[in-house]
């Protein structure tokens, strides 16, 4: 492995940089995605709405308070600023947990696109040393040509394998991050359906 390394020459080591930066920040999205699974509570979410449809707003506000759960984060920003702007609430709350999903993603993205344009400057640099050798040894020596090529071609394999293999969990934390927009979405309008319902009920009995 280590001459193997060694082959490609010095655009190896900052293509081993890309390759650890990708590696940790994967490590930290996986344990970030594993810690929000388990703060999900879906039955404190359906308690919160179940207050709310009531007309109970502080008694939601109270039993979700305090909970690391980021649709109940987000209903209770909601509810908290049910006064002054539900919708807007909900958006500033929402753009926060948006905000800490896609944290590094855009590190990988650069280490997708860096990687494979390193292995190929690597790949041309050492085509460039194998023509200056093929003028200084001549034809007689080819296989010192055809050497020199195979070892510059493993800075394009390199990068094209780190690419693959952050390209994969990239786009996975993308699909996570969609899946929990969409919750957000769906359990904020919710929430503004039981408001306006509310409303609507609270000034009908005004008007009787």
């Amino acid at each position: 492995m280590l001459n193997f390394f060694l082959k490609g020459g010095p655009v190896m080591y900052p293509l081993l940089l890309c390759s650890f930066i990708s590696l940790t920040v994967i490590i930290e999205r996986l344990i970030f995605w594993i810690r929000e699974e388990k703060r999900r509570n879906q039955k404190l979410v359906d308690e919160i709405l179940t207050m709310a449809e009531k007309g109970n707003y502080r008694k939601a506000a109270e039993i979700g308070r305090g909970s690391k759960d980021y649709i109940v984060k987000v209903l209770i920003c909601g509810i908290v600023h049910l006064n002054f702007s539900l919708s807007s609430a909900l958006e500033m709350a929402a753009a926060e947990e948006v905000k800490r999903m896609k944290k590094y993603l855009s590190i990988l993205d650069t280490m997708i696109t860096m990687a494979p344009l390193l292995g190929i400057l690597g790949t041309v640099i050492g085509i460039i040393n194998s023509f200056e050798l093929l003028g200084s040894a001549g034809i007689e020596h080819p296989q010192a040509v055809t050497s020199g090529i195979a070892q510059a071609l493993i800075t394009t394999a390199t990068g094209l394998a780190i690419a693959i293999f952050t390209l994969i969990p990239y786009n996975y934390f993308l699909s996570k991050t969609d899946e929990a927009i969409s919750n957000m979405e769906k359990y904020g309008t919710s929430l503004e359906i039981v408001f306006e319902k509310n409303r609507k009920k609270a000034n009908f009995s005004c008007e009787k």
